[in-house]
């Protein structure tokens, strides 16, 4: 059923026309959409061409197709789970590694390109209250197994075989009750409010710019590197100048940059266009 759905989406992007402009994708996170629109900001100011933007799109499955049929151009994604999700392979720890895998994996059976990563690695957070990480002997996954936890997650980290099965596969920790499934933006709250007492969040959201949480470290190296790219059609890239501008951006941008950016948007509620256009105009 899932398929169906994924492939009436792509059906229903096809529809739109695209008149000659380079159509940039995202999934439906801020992160996903400030960078979709970095890279579309930055085509207009380095090339002056028509983009058309086609943000907020799905998950991964959405975006992928929709790039493979040709109704997007290109989207940001991340190594481990192109890796992981799409070509359902098993990931290893070694950043260089993982993404030379994905780029060669992704030329030989799509025609898609990697561009050179962004420069930070969005890795799966397991996050918890502050004064919930302090209790325990180290601020590491393998001391929570001295209580149990009430998870909390976003529906992909379900379904994901680097995601829950790949944690309890891991480090066999004791959840109290079912993982409850809610968007990525009312994870934290639920941590707030203590509905949950451990979320599956991301390392670069905006909450962990402050005092208010902990983020586990993942000290057995459950999951891999989720270095962020662009990947772009082939066909694009006969334009020679778009390779260029793109990878212009590449390793601008740390962890502490993109949680920072998440901030603005998600916390301060400042627009994306704006948040992207005032860091682009600190770039050559």
């Amino acid at each position: 059923m899932r398929a169906i759905f994924i492939l009436f989406c792509v059906a229903c992007l096809s529809s739109c026309s695209r008149q000659g402009a380079v159509v940039i994708g995202s999934k439906n996170f801020t992160e996903q959409v400030i960078l979709g629109e970095m890279a579309a900001q930055q085509l207009e100011r380095k090339l002056h061409i028509p983009i058309e933007r086609r943000l907020n799109l799905g998950g991964t499955l959405l975006a992928h197709e929709a790039l493979v049929h040709s109704q997007i151009d290109l989207y940001p994604e991340y190594t481990g789970t192109a890796s992981s999700v799409i070509l359902k392979q098993k990931p290893g720890e070694d950043p260089a590694k993982v993404y030379m895998e994905v780029k060669d994996a992704y030329r030989e059976r799509f025609h898609l390109t990697w561009l050179p990563p962004l420069g930070f690695n969005d890795t799966f957070a397991m996050v918890v209250r502050r004064e919930d990480g302090q209790r325990l002997s180290r601020p590491e996954l393998s001391s929570a197994l001295s209580r149990s936890w009430r998870l909390g997650v976003f529906y992909e980290f379900l379904t994901r075989p680097d995601g829950l099965r790949k944690l309890n596969d891991v480090y066999s920790l004791h959840w109290q009750g079912t993982p409850k499934s809610m968007d990525l933006g009312l994870l934290y709250q639920a941590l707030a409010k203590k509905q949950i007492d451990m979320a599956a969040a991301d390392s670069t959201d905006a909450p962990l710019s402050g005092p208010n949480y902990i983020v586990l470290a993942d000290d057995k190296k459950a999951f891999p590197p989720y270095n962020a790219c662009f990947v772009v059609r082939e066909n694009l890239l006969q334009n020679a100048g778009i390779k260029w501008a793109l990878t212009m951006l590449s390793g601008r941008i740390s962890e502490e940059t993109m949680r920072g950016l998440n901030r603005r948007v998600d916390i301060d509620h400042q627009p994306v266009q704006r948040v992207v256009s005032e860091f682009l105009a600190k770039e050559p």
